[in-house]
């Protein structure tokens, strides 16, 4: 009697445990599978590679005294690389550039008015002699002192410069007159004028570890005066201040070595 009444049961029972386990197993599996589909999608993003760009703060410049005391350093840099000296490069840069405050200057970081030319890189347009002509442009000031020393460096007009002494910025700004750097006929001496009125030429001197003199002719002098007044022939002086003679005028300035 007993084993009739399981035979009929089990049927029963077995479909009751074959339903649990089915369940059971679906459920575990579910979740199972859905844990794993939030681990797939925590992927880390990768870091950017790009580099930030460091931003140029360049002071205020208020007058020239503040644009040399800021391109100085720079100047004698390119100065020991290339040869140029400091004080023709602060001079250029300060006549062409309106020390720091004229347009190519403060939009192009163009301290030089170098033209494009075979140029590829960043461009301006502004009026110089012709309307609207091509100028270099520059992400930072510093690229533009290294473009005018390759500029000098690299061309062949200006070769013969490197000739010169270095503490000879007489003769460079006449040189760069002569290479056609410029086509003003004052160029060579406004170069000069501001060479000796905010005494640039200490910078080549700190370059050379030279210390030579700047003397203003006066009244009664000549060059043999002066030449023996600082041991020095008159040859030399002569050489060192590019003289085409041997007059010298009131008030004119002379380089003597000490």
């Amino acid at each position: 009697m007993c084993v009739v009444i399981i035979m009929k049961k089990l049927p029963l029972y077995l479909a009751i445990i074959f339903f649990t386990y089915s369940c059971g197993t679906k459920r575990v599996i579910y979740n199972n599978k859905k844990i794993e589909t939030k681990k797939e999608k925590k992927i880390k993003k990768p870091k950017s590679k790009t580099k930030k760009v460091k931003k140029v703060v360049v002071p205020r410049i208020l007058n020239t005294e503040d644009y040399v005391n800021y391109y100085s350093n720079i100047a004698m840099d390119e100065m020991i690389q290339y040869g140029i000296p400091a004080s023709i490069t602060l001079a250029q840069g300060i006549l062409e550039s309106g020390a720091g405050k004229g347009r190519l200057a403060v939009e192009a970081n163009n301290h030089f008015g170098i033209k494009c030319h075979d140029w590829n890189g960043k461009k301006i347009y502004h009026d110089d002699d012709e309307k609207q002509e091509c100028f270099r442009k520059y992400d930072n000031p510093e690229y533009s002192y290294r473009d005018h020393s390759l500029f000098l460096k690299n061309r062949g007009r200006y070769s013969f410069l490197f000739d010169f002494d270095k503490d000879n910025y007489k003769q460079w700004a006449k040189g760069l007159k002569k290479a056609g750097y410029a086509t003003d006929p004052k160029y060579p001496q406004k170069l000069i004028d501001l060479i000796e009125r905010y005494e640039l030429y200490k910078f080549d001197n700190i370059v050379l570890k030279k210390k030579n003199k700047i003397y203003k002719v006066k009244k009664g002098d000549t060059l043999y005066s002066i030449s023996a007044r600082f041991n020095m022939p008159v040859e030399l002086i002569i050489k060192m201040n590019n003289l085409a003679t041997e007059e010298i005028n009131v008030g004119d300035t002379l380089i003597i070595k000490k």
